[in-house]
């Protein structure tokens, strides 16, 4: 592993804070932090943190890029966002092994979230060339009205460690393309691979003198953190992460009358019909409440099965949960890995613990294991239990591998419970029936920004604007029109005659 931390250019020691390229590199003087495996609980490296002078710095030098940067041409800095993407497609590899060093998911899902940053790449490039704005027709004679996309500023992203390179990217690429500036902030469970991804990037940095495009700015949340939130400089601060955070994040930018874009907590169900393919909707309840070690915002987190079929369906979901491979997540074959760390096992010990307080049932695992050669890591069985919709503990979100069983008798009591959550991120039904589905996908439906049929919560496509309602914060990534956020709409009107007509026909006139 020495090997690839320094193919990508992590040391025993790293610093915190980089405005771009090889010589980009502050010599940051706030406090250690040291990156510890999930998988065996060992340290990886040490980060000298950002302070708030060294912030300062940052902040400074991003200023002064976004004033070159929002005059070079969108599709210009559509191939900057291409030679990225091409970059990371050489590390892929190395990089996917990092995730999985620091963060813990398994080795396909690691080299999966690097794909994603490179798909974004993709995209990202082809919008730069379709920031489109409106023509419109005035009401006033030889009058054109149209309206048009400016660059925003600075955008602060911060990021959280279940995915701690592919969000960046969501953000930083789409925002290059519209002319912005990024400085991120990642997770400090997960600092070194936003140390990698800066590496791996440089050489493109440099190649185009980009300095201040891509900032990196790794410090305490109270002290850094707290300082982008409330800083003018920033108008756009994108944040994944918990709702709690996310309601301190709005009040603060709210406050300075900036805008905001939340990913917070999700509380996803799949609906499993009488009619459903149960060999379909164990397979992606499986990889949906497993995935990730259940720690993905998407993760499914209720079932939600109509009475004929829930023995036949629990009893095969059972007998799934005990196929799962929990092991190293460096080594190919492994299904699961750990949880990030000892405090998430502990949320979820106490989740099961309020469950059964409530009445619940444990169907299904919820142990701490220890994996041979890792014995100083984060391991758990993941857990299965019948509970009712109403248990307090089941309105939360438990960021950890625990599902809950929700018995209903029809699609409109299914639907009610479904919604009777405060959070609202994904959503799924297994059916064959026209009907339920498409009750499902109306206004009286999935309360939820993402809605599935035949499909799992988890894994949605880059090309789809990611995000939810609710307590999941309103916020829109990724695909679409998602790019609006990071851009200024002006609407604009020119007068190409000799008279000047007011509009709704209102005369002033002085003589």
């Amino acid at each position: 592993m020495n090997a690839i931390l320094a193919k990508l250019g992590i040391g025993e020691v790293n610093s915190g804070a980089t405005t771009g390229g090889r010589n980009g590199w502050l010599e940051t003087s706030g406090s250690e932090l040291v990156s510890i495996s999930p998988i065996d609980g060992k340290p990886i490296a040490k980060v000298i943190q950002a302070s708030a002078d060294d912030y300062q710095i940052v902040i400074e030098k991003a200023r002064a890029a976004f004033e070159k940067w929002r005059m070079v041409p969108a599709p210009v800095r559509g191939q900057v966002v291409r030679e990225i993407g091409d970059i990371l497609r050489e590390y892929k590899d190395p990089l996917g092994q990092l995730v999985t060093l620091e963060m813990g998911k398994i080795m396909a899902e690691g080299r999966g979230e690097v794909q994603e940053m490179i798909d974004i790449a993709d995209f990202a490039v082809g919008q730069s060339r379709m920031l489109y704005g409106l023509a419109m027709h005035s009401e006033r004679p030889r009058h054109r009205m149209y309206e048009q996309w400016h660059p925003l500023g600075i955008v602060g992203v911060i990021t959280a460690y279940n995915f701690p390179v592919s969000v960046w990217s969501w953000n930083a690429l789409i925002a290059a393309v519209c002319g912005d500036i990024t400085v991120w902030k990642p997770s400090s469970i997960t600092p070194l691979t936003a140390i990698a991804v800066q590496h791996i990037i440089a050489p493109v940095i440099d190649r185009h003198g980009l300095d201040g495009v891509f900032n990196l700015v790794i410090g305490k949340g109270g002290e850094v953190g707290e300082t982008m939130i409330q800083d003018r400089r920033i108008p756009l601060i994108s944040m994944t992460g918990s709702t709690a955070m996310g309601i301190h994040i709005a009040e603060a930018v709210g406050r300075r009358l900036g805008r905001s874009i939340l990913e917070l907590g999700g509380n996803n169900a799949i609906i499993v019909a009488e009619d459903a393919d149960l060999d379909m909707a164990v397979r992606a309840t499986l990889f949906g409440a497993v995935g990730t070690a259940g720690q993905r915002c998407t993760t499914t987190r209720r079932i939600i099965v109509h009475r004929a079929v829930k023995p036949t369906f629990v009893e095969r979901l059972v007998a799934a949960y005990g196929q799962v491979r929990i092991g190293n997540p460096l080594e190919e074959g492994s299904l699961m890995g750990p949880v990030v760390d000892g405090a998430t096992i502990e949320s979820l010990e106490k989740a099961i613990a309020a469950a059964k307080a409530s009445g619940g049932r444990l169907l299904y695992g919820g142990r701490r294991i220890t994996v041979s050669g890792c014995e100083g890591g984060y391991y758990v069985e993941p857990a299965i239990m019948e509970v009712q919709n109403e248990y307090p503990i089941v309105k939360e979100e438990t960021f950890a591998p625990l599902l809950y069983i929700i018995e209903c008798s029809h699609i409109d009591e299914a639907i009610a419970k479904h919604n009777d959550v405060p959070q609202g991120l994904s959503s799924a039904i297994f059916t064959k029936n026209m009907h339920y589905q498409e009750q499902f996908l109306s206004p009286i439906g999935s309360d939820c920004g993402i809605a599935n049929v035949n499909i799992g919560t988890s894994g949605a496509e880059i090309g789809g604007a990611f995000g939810g309602e609710k307590e999941t914060g309103g916020g829109r990534e990724s695909g679409s029109d998602a790019w609006k956020q990071y851009m200024r709409r002006q609407t604009t009107t020119i007068n190409w005659g000799h008279e000047l007509p007011l509009a709704q026909g209102i005369r002033f006139d002085a003589d």
